[in-house]
């Protein structure tokens, strides 16, 4: 099977409905950048390739859930609203996120002031990751004002942008690397 298709050559692109719309279709642009985020989830999970922590494994299948779910999140975007979705977003998603954050947040300092995205490779690829849901969910946010769209993929995006803040803040912990606090005077 060939990778190229020649199909978007003249810059359109097939929703999975079939429907071409142009490539920087509102909708092309909310899933491409879940599939931006995506792929630096995946450059975070490669910096941990060679750690040998216990906490790996068990953060790894959280992650990769992660991925698996905005995948669908993807999916789920690149369906118009006038056709039914093959995969469908839950609040038990959600709330996946939620009991991770609480659980990873029992290990963590509190926060007493804002902290800069930095830290091991991982953390880092991951607060770059939250910031590129930021994004997705602003085009998400844009696109329900033009078409219907799922509002738990909104919801899903918001709660996924702080688990990422907090996986980025798991890691710097568990790989024993300071967090940098925001200094106020300049």
């Amino acid at each position: 099977m060939r990778i190229y298709t020649k199909k978007g050559d003249k810059g359109q692109t097939s929703l999975i409905s079939g429907k071409r719309v142009a490539k920087n279709d509102l909708r092309v642009e909310a899933y491409g950048t879940c599939d931006e985020a995506n792929s630096m989830i995946g450059l975070a999970i490669s910096f941990l390739s060679d750690e040998n922590r216990l906490e790996k494994e068990a953060f790894l299948n959280k992650m990769h859930r992660v991925q698996t779910i905005l995948f669908h999140v993807g999916a789920e975007l690149a369906t118009p609203d006038d056709k039914d979705v093959t995969w469908e977003l839950k609040n038990d998603h959600i709330q996946e996120l939620e009991d991770q954050m609480d659980a990873w947040d029992e290990e963590l300092t509190p926060l007493r002031n804002f902290i800069l995205p930095s830290g091991h490779r991982a953390s880092s690829a991951l607060h770059t990751a939250r910031t590129i849901i930021r994004r997705a969910e602003r085009q998400v946010i844009t696109l329900n004002e033009q078409e219907n769209v799922n509002p738990l993929v909104v919801t899903y995006l918001n709660r996924l942008s702080d688990f990422l803040f907090v996986a980025a803040r798991y890691i710097n912990r568990i790989q024993n690397v300071d967090e940098i606090p925001l200094k106020a005077d300049l």
